[in-house]
């Protein structure tokens, strides 16, 4: 049933201590390597240098008095709401094309609107109606109940 060794004992398991295998070195391997240095990370680290060169130029500048510091906060404020103002402008547009389009709805839309309405206006007094059908057995239940409890004085 279990395996013995060669002394009546249970065989021992060596445990996984393989090595881990390396991965062999492919070409597209090699390729999406230096695609991540040249065209990921590197364009972050350069990204993040030119922040903290800015950062310390303008905190000179402005501590120092040589710049003209409220000029470049309105040329950051207006370059900082230009693409806001670009997803506005797309914002309007679909906004003017809808109304557009709702204005050309309600001219066709009246007669078939009340010919709806007529009809779910039918379909409701039909739902009532037959739920009050399948209601009124119950209710007359429950009203004769109530009715025996007040005549013979059960609360």
């Amino acid at each position: 049933m279990y395996p013995y060794d060669k002394k009546g004992f249970y065989a021992k398991m060596d445990l996984m201590k393989e090595p881990i295998q390396i991965p062999p070195s492919h070409y597209s391997y090699e390729v999406h390597r230096r695609q991540f240095w040249l065209q990921i990370f590197l364009p972050v680290i350069l990204a993040i240098l030119v922040i903290i060169v800015v950062a310390v130029l303008l905190s000179i500048s402005a501590l120092t008095g040589t710049g003209d510091s409220t000029r470049w906060a309105a040329i950051s404020t207006i370059w900082l709401l230009i693409p806001t103002m670009i997803f506005a402008f797309f914002l309007l547009a679909i906004l003017a094309g809808l109304v557009f389009l709702l204005s050309r709805a309600l001219d066709v839309l009246p007669s078939y609107a009340f010919q709806a309405q007529y009809y779910v206006n039918r379909a409701a007094t039909a739902i009532k109606g037959f739920s009050d059908k399948a209601t009124k057995p119950f209710i007359f239940l429950d009203s004769v109940g109530a009715g025996l409890k007040a005549m013979f004085g059960r609360d």
